[in-house]
């Protein structure tokens, strides 16, 4: 027993090692991981030289500071290619992204937030950083908007208390009430739409992904800059190719419900 739980806490201590590199910061020092995971300096420079030769993590030979090595991208990228969500919206999200030359994303709801299983960006939206593997909060995003609505309305005000909903802009929705109503209409309508309620600037459009079973298992978004994305002018066109292509991959995964038809909006 004893030999059993020293054995778990070193992968917790290993693993909490790793996770010192989520920090946003690309190169840490021995100390800096100390310090991140608590454990003495000492322990923490064994653990990096044991991951180290698993290739999990590589030190630099002139500065002597670790970053993240080619392990993780390949743990990654089997756990990638065996999410069914992910193989089905992969070459289609991509596409689409090189089409609209604007952003297309696919997350699912892990907990409180939703996770980015891919992202593609288009001529229009270029990012310096890749988003997969990212979290962004459910209440302030289109994907979660649409995650969301396979929650009812107790499940959302237990996993998400209202003193955590903190804004991010002006524009964030803070409270359940205002989130109801807006999640009453993304139901009706069968899209979710997001403007500047996450970070200045951008927008996007949203529709959810079903399952087999019909239940909502990821969201698919189009989203860019303000000035590309244009939703005052085009929002019924982004919004009836999001959810044809949420409905497409929706067929992949084995659904075979009934497709909800998009009203255009009068003019």
């Amino acid at each position: 027993m004893a030999s059993e739980q020293s054995n778990n806490q070193s992968v917790e201590r290993a693993i909490s090692v790793l996770r010192a590199f989520l920090s946003g910061r690309s190169e840490l020092r021995v100390s800096d991981v100390a310090r991140a995971t608590g454990l003495g300096v000492s322990t923490a420079s064994r653990l990096l030289a044991t991951l180290e030769t698993l290739e999990f993590v590589e030190r630099d030979e002139v500065s002597g500071l670790y970053r993240l090595g080619t392990a993780p991208i390949t743990l990654g990228g089997v756990a990638l290619n065996q999410n069914a969500v992910h193989r089905e919206a992969r070459q289609v999200a991509q596409d689409l992204a090189a089409t609209l030359g604007l952003g297309v994303n696919v997350a699912i709801r892990r907990a409180d937030s939703m996770f980015y299983l891919l992202n593609f960006e288009g001529r229009l939206a270029p990012r310096s950083f890749v988003l997969t593997g990212q979290r962004k909060p459910l209440y302030a995003t289109g994907i979660g908007k649409c995650l969301l609505l396979g929650l009812g309305a107790d499940e959302r005000r237990e996993l998400l208390p209202e003193a955590e909903m903190q804004p991010f802009t002006p524009h964030t929705i803070t409270t359940h009430a205002r989130l109801d109503q807006e999640l009453a209409t993304v139901g009706g309508r069968g899209y979710a739409t997001e403007t500047e309620e996450l970070a200045f600037g951008r927008a996007c459009v949203a529709a959810p992904i079903r399952g087999q079973a019909g239940d909502i298992v990821a969201a698919i978004s189009i989203s860019g800059p303000l000035s590309a994305i244009d939703l005052p002018s085009k929002e019924d066109e982004l919004a009836r190719t999001i959810i044809e292509t949420a409905d497409s991959v929706s067929i992949g995964l084995g659904y075979v419900g009934p497709v909800r038809a998009f009203a255009v909006s009068p003019t």
